[in-house]
């Protein structure tokens, strides 16, 4: 420490020159090659991990508590705050600048609350109905019970729990009055405050040239010597094309490619929309083919495409870019391309500019002033001049019928498209001429309507904020389509967050991982997404909880570090209390990583026995930096569960490619209950979340319309690269481990029929048998419809898991939306979902002729299924808002089609129907194919 240095300089001649302790501290360079300051001295050398044994002694630039704050703040997000101080980037100044004033507002009226308002703030929550098991609570060993109504208010519960414990304890005890205490849910860190019954809890346009930019040069582009190069520019209000595109003329050369030439736009500068984005790419092309009739692949044919980059017409400040600027381009390439451009890719630089390559353009000057973006209301009083016109076009319209019955018709039939659909030119002619009918009857329909403007016309662009103003609110859900990348606009996005407001903290929740990778569409840092999801972490612990885990799991991708940093920042200065909370997971995490690392090198290096490598695991566990470090911390997976202690003797690691650590540990709060949770390096578990996600939407859904079918969406959460936690699901085992347990032979164990029976009836007995059938039926309908609908594939004994309550439900989602694992070119998987005859044989109690609770099944199938259908719509706008999140299956547009076909959207429920129940006899007349399927499995993984 600082302290043992000072006493040790104190013996040397010039110690007096050293000035006072506090304005020095140590610092040193980390694993990362980057300088880190050791601000916070009671992290361990084991912790800080600097690259050389090496620490410097510096002086101090601000107040101790203030460095501090930054240190931690850094080590807790993954990316010390000097880094972002060392950006020259007034956007990221000026957001920085706003936030922490934002941030120390919040914290000073943090420090101006009551104990009650900051529990509140922190850990509120709402019961819902039926929830009420564990509201009483144990304090020193003492036990107080009650029995209420559900009806009874907080407020009354709290005196009558006062009043008992007063009766109890004698009336000598001083023990407060009701403003002392607070209602604690008892196994959690939630709290009951609000006196609800318990039952509830729960620049003008002025410049008309076109507009241009000039191409200088291309440096380090990877392309053969021979290879002609070319650059092709275009500009997208979304993925949008506003006019053609522009084409450099071909240069060629060893190294560096120079054009030096104008690249001019079909397109005035006063009709650019405010989010225009200029992309290009940079091809080399590799010879002159003859023009083949067939236009499929053409461009694959002639060119290579090399690098692509991206970036905004406008600045954060409205202004519209001007000077020379170079940028360095990305190499990767989705499959479906735009004229060869990537418009849905990132408006940030490649930061590995030392091999990234190099495009040098220069945007020119229109005029002697800044060309700025009209501010808001300068937009509207345009749109004053033509009132009176679009006035009398309303009582037109409302004269005639708005266009007859027939136009009424016709709209009504394209609104209730899906949103996969495509709309031709005379249908958004038809839109957009009957916007005022679209408003008053189908105000859902807003993204159809956006899709009809033409963002190219600033009359139409300026009419349509008009509009806005007076559009009816949007239902959340309706709302979240708004924030695609197809509606890039400024005004649609504010109007979409403020729909957003309505949100309940638990439906907030539920959709934050959509609203957190569509980050990545808004093209500056100051926007009110990022202002909304920081004023709702701010005000809810939970939702804080979350949100910093899912921006710190992807602090290693280039393209959105500093964003999510700039946030993950805000959001600490604004929760200072809860930094040394996540601080405490970060760090546990890391020392599993840590043990996941040494597993995984003792298997691949030494061959270790197994039962070396679990008592090194022990040994490791066991050690005190380890035991300090994994103790007393709140569950990243649930923050209201807190993990006491590790239970080393029942931790193991599993036999899989990765090694996935198998963890127990005490939980504080559940007196002597344990929690599993499995700790994953080397897997992307983000495909696992988003599926898990769903799996709880539907559930959520299906419980909207009354029908309960007992899902398992256990929880799963990504904490970095390829690693993650998942929750063990209690009283559980695969249907593997089932058959084989009954079975004496491994290959005859999969057409052992009366395995699974027989396990629930060891399990359970008397009436509690006919409940865990009854649960296995309900559950076993609504994953086969959920796996039927989202194309869930690789299904195997081994990942289809029964409680002994009789829940069955599915584990690891590595391949969904139809794709399916191939042996040998043939899909393994013939089958729309599992149903075997062991199933079957359980949900007719073991009766083969029992066709009236087998037809109770099949009822909640298709009753299920027709719930899913009339919600196809939000499917489809969740996973297309995680099209740029990087997920192997979810690439494109087309990997969304998978759950429009599986939904049938565009048929009637009748139709539907009848392709599911097509689809579910199917399932049955392959049960044979699936048992083999199993069978080969089991053989082949025996343990």
């Amino acid at each position: 420490s600082i302290s043992l240095l000072w006493k040790e300089a104190q013996t040397y001649p010039l110690f007096s020159l050293l000035g006072e302790m506090e304005g020095h501290m140590f610092e040193c360079v980390n694993q990362a090659a980057v300088h880190e300051e050791l601000e916070d001295e009671t992290r361990r050398l084991c912790d800080v991990r600097p690259f050389l044994p090496v620490l410097k002694l510096i002086t101090r630039n601000c107040g101790r508590a203030e460095r501090i704050l930054d240190s931690k703040i850094g080590v807790l997000i993954g990316k010390g705050l000097h880094e972002l101080d060392a950006l020259q980037d007034q956007q990221v100044k000026d957001f920085r600048s706003k936030m922490k004033r934002v941030s120390e507002e919040k914290m000073q009226r943090m420090q101006l609350m009551s104990c009650g308002e900051w529990l509140r703030s922190c850990y509120s929550t709402q019961l819902g109905t039926g929830s009420l098991e564990n509201l009483i609570d144990k304090h020193e060993g003492d036990t107080a019970s009650l029995k209420v109504s559900l009806h009874c208010t907080v407020t009354e519960l709290m005196d009558q729990a006062l009043k008992k414990w007063q009766t109890t304890h004698g009336p000598e005890e001083d023990i407060g009055t009701r403003s002392d205490y607070v209602l604690r849910v008892s196994g959690r860190f939630e709290f009951l405050f609000e006196d609800h019954p318990l039952n509830q809890c729960k620049v003008r346009y002025v410049v008309h040239s076109l507009f241009r930019i000039n191409l200088v040069k291309g440096n380090k582009v990877n392309a053969e010597d021979t290879a002609k190069i070319q650059v092709r520019a275009g500009l997208f209000h979304g993925t949008e094309l506003l006019c053609k595109t522009a084409v450099s003329s071909e240069s060629s050369s060893r190294s560096e490619h120079v054009w030096n030439k104008t690249l001019e736009f079909d397109i005035a500068v006063c009709d650019l929309p405010r989010m225009a984005r200029l992309c290009f790419a940079i091809y080399a092309v590799m010879d002159k083919v003859k023009k083949q009739r067939s236009t499929k692949n053409t461009h694959l044919n002639k060119y290579q495409t090399i690098p692509w980059v991206n970036t905004m017409v406008f600045d954060y400040r409205g202004q519209l870019k001007t000077g020379d600027i170079i940028l360095h381009c990305w190499s990767s390439f989705p499959d479906e391309l735009e004229e060869m451009l990537n418009p849905i890719g990132t408006i940030q630089t490649n930061p590995y500019t030392e091999n990234a390559t190099e495009l040098h353009i220069s945007f020119p000057e229109y005029s002697t002033q800044p060309v700025v973006f009209p501010a808001f209301d300068k937009v509207l009083d345009d749109v004053f001049s033509w009132r009176p016109f679009m006035l009398w076009s309303r009582r037109v319209m409302t004269s005639q019928g708005r266009g007859g019955k027939k136009f009424y018709i016709e709209l009504k039939e394209i609104m209730e498209r899906d949103p996969l659909s495509q709309l031709c030119e005379n249908e958004k002619d038809l839109i957009w001429t009957l916007r005022y009918d679209c408003r008053e009857n189908f105000p859902q329909s807003l993204p159809k309507l956006l899709l009809s403007v033409k963002w190219s016309k600033h009359e139409d662009m300026a009419q349509l904020q008009a509009l806005l103003q007076i559009w009816p609110k949007l239902s959340p859900r309706d709302a979240l389509e708004l924030l695609d990348f197809n509606y890039p606009d400024q005004y649609v996005r504010e109007f979409a967050v403020i729909c957003l407001r309505d949100m309940s903290d638990d439906e907030l929740l539920q959709y934050l991982l959509q609203l957190v990778q569509v980050l990545r569409y808004e093209p500056y840092y100051d926007c009110a997404l990022s202002r909304f999801l920081l004023e709702r972490a701010q005000s809810s612990r939970k939702i804080g909880h979350f949100l910093f885990w899912h921006l710190r799991s992807e602090m290693y991708m280039p393209a959105v570090s500093v964003h999510f940093a700039l946030i993950l920042e805000a959001y600490c200065r604004g929760c200072i209390p809860h930094i040394e909370v996540l601080k405490k997971q970060v760090e546990a995490l890391n020392k599993l990583k840590a043990v996941s690392e040494l597993i995984k090198l003792g298997t691949i290096k030494t061959k270790t026995k197994q039962a070396h490598l679990k008592e090194a695991m022990m040994t490791c566990l066991r050690q005190t930096g380890f035991i300090e470090t994994l103790s007393d911390l709140q569950s990243p997976l649930n923050p209201n569960i807190l993990l006491a202690g590790v239970h080393v003797e029942r931790c193991k690691y599993m036999d899989s490619k990765m090694k996935p650590l198998w963890i127990v540990y005490n939980n504080k709060l559940l007196g002597g209950d344990t929690v599993g949770i499995i700790f994953k390096n080397g897997d992307d578990l983000r495909q696992d979340m988003l599926t898990l996600q769903i799996l709880r939407l539907m559930d959520l859904l299906w419980k909207e319309a009354n029908l309960d079918l007992r899902i398992v969406p256990y929880g799963c959460l990504a904490t970095g690269d390829r690693s993650g936690l998942i929750e063990v699901v209690s009283s559980a085992d695969t249907i593997a481990n089932i058959q084989k347990t009954s079975s004496n032979m491994a290959a005859a164990a999969a057409f052992n029929k009366d395995a699974l029976l027989n396990w629930l009836k060891d399990k359970n007995s008397g009436d509690a048998l006919d409940k865990a059938i009854e649960e296995f039926t309900l559950s076993c309908a609504g994953y086969c419809v959920a796996t039927y609908v989202l194309g869930i594939g690789d299904r195997h004994s081994d990942n289809i898991m029964v409680r002994s309550t009789g829940q069955l439900f599915h584990i690891d989602f590595g391949h969904i939306l139809g794709n399916f694992k191939s042996k040998f070119g043939i899909k393994r998987e013939r089958v729309p979902f599992i149903l075997t005859h062991d199933f079957i044989h359980v949900i007719q109690q073991g009766k083969t002729g029992n066709t009236e609770k087998f037809g109770n099944f099949r009822q909640y199938c298709e009753e299920a299924y027709l719930i899913l259908r009339k919600n196809g719509n939000l499917f489809i706008t969740l996973f297309a808002l995680m099209l740029t999140a990087g997920l192997p299956e979810l690439t494109s547009v087309k990997d969304i089609q998978y759950l429009k076909d599986s939904l049938a959207l565009g048929k009637t429920d009748e139709e539907a129907l009848k392709q599911f129940r097509q689809k579910f006899d199917e399932a049955l007349r392959e049960s044979w194919t699936t048992k083999v399927n199993w069978m080969a499995h089991i053989v082949a993984h025996p343990s």
